[in-house]
């Protein structure tokens, strides 16, 4: 056997998978959103109604949210605990990553016993303070297992940082926030980039919590569901799932090509 053949027989079940698994099902769903009398006007459709235009932005807007918070309190955190040692820090570690063993309906049914109204925040707090079936509340869910996706990425790559960068920084003077500004931050952005790209994929198209929760809540992954399930309008379910599929791809393309020039610039 040949190295070409060789190689060609190895590379074959991945492209098999591919096309089966990837290609295949994303030509099927391009297909039946325009297998209606509408064709491609569906998707002028989309532009023209405002629901479905509130609900991409909307769906945006929480994403961004909720990628900004994970990488402030996932930085801060990550650092922390890659850089120093003491007594119940694997515990601290494995509560913060706890929330990857939870699918997202359990990440909103708590957010329901937090939130909710015979929730912990308003039995104790004074007031009417209900948020479980809002917005605020849908972000909690989607930071809350947002977090732990970014925390461990971010660790990985601080333990990666050679600590003689920053002794060097404090030999010249330079101040602890000069050097989390100028050697941290830089060594760390091309996995912050990666990680808030996860996170952002990750909550424009999660849908147990969105389910769980939505009482007052118009996101995209739940129009389409409401489209497919209730109207049984299944071209209008595949354009909107279509639609999430390419903003979700052109803003990640966006992220990667920022950390492909990180990368370079650092090397």
């Amino acid at each position: 056997m040949t190295s070409r053949n060789f190689v060609i027989l190895c590379l074959l079940p991945l492209f098999i998978f591919t096309l089966a698994f990837l290609a295949l099902p994303l030509a099927r769903l391009f297909m039946g959103s325009i297998d209606s009398e509408a064709g491609w006007s569906i998707y002028f459709q989309i532009l023209q109604k405002p629901r479905y235009i509130s609900a991409l932005l909307q769906t945006v807007a929480v994403s961004i949210a909720v990628t900004i918070a994970a990488l402030a309190i996932s930085t801060t955190a990550g650092l922390f605990l890659a850089r120093n040692q003491f007594t119940g820090r694997g515990i601290l570690l494995s509560i913060l990553t706890l929330p990857l063993a939870f699918p997202g309906v359990v990440v909103g049914f708590m957010i329901i016993l937090l939130g909710g109204r015979q929730g912990l925040v308003n039995t104790i707090l004074p007031g009417h303070w209900v948020f479980a079936y809002s917005i605020f509340g849908l972000f909690l869910g989607y930071l809350y297992f947002s977090i732990p996706r970014v925390l461990l990425t971010v660790m990985a790559a601080a333990e990666k940082i050679d600590p003689a960068l920053e002794e060097a920084a404090l030999t010249l003077g330079a101040p602890p926030h000069r050097i989390i500004i100028d050697v941290l931050l830089p060594a760390l952005s091309p996995a912050l980039i990666a990680a808030g790209a996860i996170a952002f994929a990750t909550a424009m198209g999660a849908f147990g919590t969105a389910f769980t929760l939505a009482t007052d809540i118009d996101v995209l992954p739940m129009v389409i569901y409401t489209e497919f399930t209730l109207s049984a309008n299944f071209a209008m379910a595949s354009a909107l799932s279509v639609m999430l599929g390419l903003v979700t791809w052109g803003l990640l393309l966006i992220a990667r090509s920022f950390s492909g020039g990180v990368v370079a610039a650092g090397g």
